[in-house]
C-alpha cells in the first residue's frame, strides 16, 4: 500500500479524540497528528498506567489524557464535547479471550460502539472512524462477530444524524506488524528468551501492513468519506511460515486455537456488488435508498463474484518480510 497522498492541513486546528488511544495505533496515530499540526489530541482509555507512560513520552501540552470506558455512555458523551473529529480504535481484542468472556466482548465491542455513535451525534461531531478487522469478514470467532456488527452499526449509523451533519465510515484491514500483542512481537520475545516460536499451521497466511501504513490510510479516509462507506487497503501477504523462518529459531507446531482461520479474507465474494477499486484501496459503498454517496473519481467495480483473500493475494519474499516485520 504506496502512493496514497495525505493532505496535512485537513486535520489543522482540528480537536480529535481517539478511544483507545493508548493501544499501538492511537501512539502512532497521536504522534502523526502533532506532526501535522492538529490543535489538540484527545486520548480516551481506561489504563490511568498506559496514559502515564504515553504522556511522558510525547511530553505534548496539545495531548490530552481522559480517564474512561467506551462502556460508560456519560463520561464518552462528556468527553466528546467540542471534539471535530472522532477515531475509535478502542476494542476487546484477543480472540481466546473474547470465546472466555464473550459477554464481555459484546459490551465492548458492540454495546461500546452504540454508545460511540450515540455520543458523536448528540456532540454534532463532523466525522467518525472506526477500526475494523478481517476477521469481520465471514466472522468464525466472536471477536470477529463484533466487529462485523460494530461495522453495521456505524454504516447504519448514518441514518440516525438527523440533519446533524456528523457522519460515519469504517477501515477495515489486515494484521499490523509492529502492534503490541501481535505474534510477530510474541515471536521476538521468544527469541529473547530462548523459547520455541509458536505456530499454528504451516499453511497460515495473513494480510500484514505497518502501524504507519494503518495511520495513513485512516487519514487519507478522512479526507475523502462521505458517510457509510468501508475503507480496505490494498496489502500484501505473508506465509506465517514464512515469517517464523527468518528468525532462524526452533518452531514448535501447536495447532489450531478456537475461532482461528487458516486464511483471512478482507472482501467476501458475498459483499462484492458493492465494492469499488482504485489504484491504493477499496471501497464499500452503502446500498440504502437513503443513503446516496458520490462514487470518488478513479475508481471502477470490482468484478462479479469478486473475493480478497490472503492466501490468494501478493506475497511477501524473505527478504520483504525481514524489511517489514523483523526491523
Amino acid at each position: 500500500m504506496n502512493g496514497l497522498t495525505i493532505n496535512n492541513d485537513f486535520f489543522k486546528d482540528k480537536k480529535v479524540l481517539i478511544t483507545g488511544g493508548t493501544g499501538s495505533f492511537g501512539k502512532k496515530f497521536t504522534e502523526t497528528l502533532l506532526k501535522i499540526g492538529c490543535k489538540k489530541v484527545y486520548v480516551y482509555s481506561r489504563d490511568e498506567l498506559k496514559q502515564w507512560e504515553m504522556n511522558k513520552f510525547f511530553d505534548d501540552s496539545r495531548i490530552q489524557f481522559l480517564i474512561g470506558d467506551i462502556r460508560d455512555y456519560e463520561r464518552i458523551y462528556r468527553a466528546m464535547n467540542g471534539i471535530n473529529f472522532v477515531v475509535h480504535a478502542a476494542a476487546q481484542k484477543h480472540v481466546p479471550s473474547c470465546e472466555y468472556n464473550p459477554f464481555e466482548a459484546v459490551k465492548t465491542n458492540i454495546l461500546g460502539a452504540e454508545n460511540i455513535i450515540n455520543a458523536s451525534i448528540e456532540n454534532k461531531i463532523e466525522k467518525v472512524i472506526a477500526l475494523s478487522t478481517d476477521k469481520a469478514v465471514n466472522p468464525l470467532n466472536l471477536y470477529g462477530c463484533t466487529k462485523a456488527v460494530m461495522e453495521k452499526l456505524f454504516v447504519n449509523g448514518n441514518a440516525y444524524t438527523g440533519g446533524r451533519n456528523t457522519f460515519f465510515s469504517c477501515v477495515r484491514y489486515g494484521n499490523v506488524a509492529e502492534s503490541r500483542g501481535s505474534v510477530i512481537s510474541l515471536w521476538k520475545k521468544c527469541v529473547k528468551e530462548g523459547k520455541k516460536l509458536p505456530l499454528t499451521d504451516k499453511k497460515m497466511t495473513r494480510f500484514i501492513l505497518l502501524l504507519n501504513q494503518a495511520v495513513d490510510f485512516v487519514i487519507h479516509s478522512f479526507e475523502i468519506m462521505q458517510g457509510g462507506e468501508i475503507f480496505i487497503p490494498k496489502l500484501p501477504s505473508v506465509r506465517m511460515l514464512d515469517v517464523a523462518k527468518c528468525f532462524n529459531a526452533e518452531i514448535e507446531l501447536i495447532g489450531m486455537r478456537a475461532g482461528e482461520k487458516l486464511h483471512e479474507t478482507l472482501i467476501s465474494n458475498e459483499e462484492s456488488y458493492k465494492f469499488f477499486e482504485y489504484e491504493n484501496y477499496y471501497i464499500c459503498l452503502p446500498d440504502f435508498d437513503w443513503m446516496k454517496i458520490n462514487i470518488p473519481d478513479g475508481g471502477k467495480h470490482v468484478p462479479e463474484n469478486f473475493s480478497y483473500s490472503s492466501d490468494i493475494n501478493n506475497f511477501l519474499d524473505e527478504r520483504m518480510i525481514k524489511e517489514l516485520c523483523l526491523k
